[in-house]
């Protein structure tokens, strides 16, 4: 058996940046065993699989296709930087000729339309509802050790904790704590404090203690967020990242799926529907969000493929 795959980086226009992800267009369904044995052999952070719903389609024509994710340890209910690099495969790779396709998977029916340079996800809008930080104190600890934390919140349908930064670090904050935490956030000491973006970037979260701070089964993923500076160029909104060992990933690069409880938060919190978000992981990549009064959001970015081949069996 040949298995075509594609290596994509989404989120970005430059390779090597982004969040990588494998696709495999796939003629036949595969048996689930073997899902997560190509997904482990792979070990990106997710590998996406694509199977035609209609037999007499191909990837060419078809308009409508299945689509599942995993990553190196299980399946997952929704991944947005897999679903943007399954539709960069069949509109470039596979020379799809429709404007949209439309994916079904575990979290319904996902429409991708191609728009300008990039593609446009019309994905789930998931609230989350805020949360007595003492009942997440190991996790907060994990993640953050002392720096202040200004919101905790709480997606029960995707189990992801959100951590939302204090504006700025506490002002009694003296220049040696700050070294002895990270010599980036020094860099960008005031007299009123360290800048929060610094605190975010500079952080060293070990993967290993995040995962044993929670074993109840109630987190799967820890997004790390704050105020962005949308007066300075390029205007971002907000800053994120993203840890989920609880899935065999200790930190995802670009995460498509964690916006959509991101855009849910900071839409209420900066009264602003559009938005320009920017995940801040070591490859980093930039994600454009427009939250509907639908309950949906709409997710946009690039793609590039770096990386074409076969899997034989």
């Amino acid at each position: 058996m040949e298995i075509p795959v594609f290596t994509v980086d989404a989120f970005t226009n430059l390779p090597f940046k982004g969040n990588p992800a494998a696709v495999c267009p796939l003629v036949h369904e595969l048996t689930y065993e073997l899902y997560q044995k190509i997904a482990a052999e792979m070990n990106l952070s997710e590998t996406a699989f694509i199977t035609r719903i209609n037999p007499s389609d191909s990837f060419t024509t078809g308009s409508r296709f299945r689509l599942r994710w995993f990553t190196p340890t299980t399946e997952v209910n929704l991944c947005g930087h897999a679903t943007l690099a399954a539709a960069a495969v069949l509109f470039q790779c596979k020379e799809n000729v429709n404007s949209v396709v439309v994916f079904e998977t575990r979290s319904g029916d996902l429409t991708v339309t191609q728009q300008g340079e990039g593609y446009l996800m019309d994905f789930p809008l998931n609230s989350p509802t805020q949360e007595n930080p003492s009942e997440f104190r190991d996790v907060i600890m994990a993640a953050v050790g002392n720096h202040p934390v200004q919101d905790v919140y709480l997606c029960s349908n995707t189990k992801n904790l959100l951590l939302r930064l204090a504006d700025s670090c506490d002002r009694s904050q003296s220049k040696e704590s700050c070294r002895e935490t990270d010599a980036t956030s020094l860099m960008t000491f005031l007299h009123n404090g360290v800048k929060t973006w610094s605190v975010l970037t500079g952080l060293k979260v070990d993967h290993v203690a995040l995962q044993s701070s929670d074993r109840s089964g109630r987190i799967m993923g820890v997004i790390l967020t704050m105020k962005g500076s949308p007066d300075e160029q390029p205007g971002y909104d907000f800053y994120s990242r993203y840890f989920a060992p609880w899935y065999g990933v200790p930190e995802d690069p670009v995460t498509g799926s964690t916006h959509t409880i991101l855009g849910s938060y900071w839409s209420k919190h900066l009264g602003k529907k559009r938005m320009l978000a920017y995940q801040c992981s070591s490859r980093g990549g930039e994600l454009e969000l427009e939250v509907r009064d639908d309950g949906r959001i709409n997710i946009a970015g690039q793609t590039v493929t770096v990386l074409q081949g076969t899997i034989r069996l």
